[in-house]
């Protein structure tokens, strides 16, 4: 079976805005991901971040259906939208404090990492350098 990819706020953003400079990047990945039969995540707060930029950026109309798209393929099964419980939010919190170098690593990427390390997830579809600096081997993508 093909890896794991967790998909951050950034893929998310620029899979879902057409004019976003890598956007056929990103849709291409994401298709061939699909393909190969890779298993799909994301969490609650990612969408989160995902829902508040999206709204902001293109017309109600179509972020409802962009939305709508990633809610579907959870229900089929296509991606799994991993919940923040309150171990993880207290794990991401023991995290920042050790990660007292590096201020800028917002809390939902933390939440992602912990979540990556429990799924055993390398992979993590985005532009964001921060995912490859905390010591965890993770990997980003594209």
């Amino acid at each position: 079976m093909a890896e794991a990819v967790l998909i951050d706020t950034w893929g998310w953003l620029a899979l879902g805005h057409r004019r976003d400079s890598r956007h056929q990047e990103v849709k291409a990945l994401y298709q061939q991901l699909r393909e190969e039969g890779a298993q799909l995540y994301t969490t609650d707060y990612v969408l989160d971040e995902v829902m508040t930029l999206v709204f902001r950026r293109e017309s109600f109309a179509e972020a409802v259906g962009f939305m709508e798209g990633i809610f579907q393929a959870s229900q089929e099964g296509r991606l799994v939208i991993e919940r923040v419980t309150s171990e993880c939010f207290t794990t991401a919190w023991e995290l920042r404090k050790r990660l007292q170098g590096k201020p800028k690593i917002s809390f939902t990427d933390l939440t992602s990492m912990v979540i990556m390390r429990d799924r055993n997830i390398k992979k993590v579809l985005t532009d964001d350098d921060h995912f490859t600096h905390v010591g965890m081997d993770l990997q980003k993508i594209p």
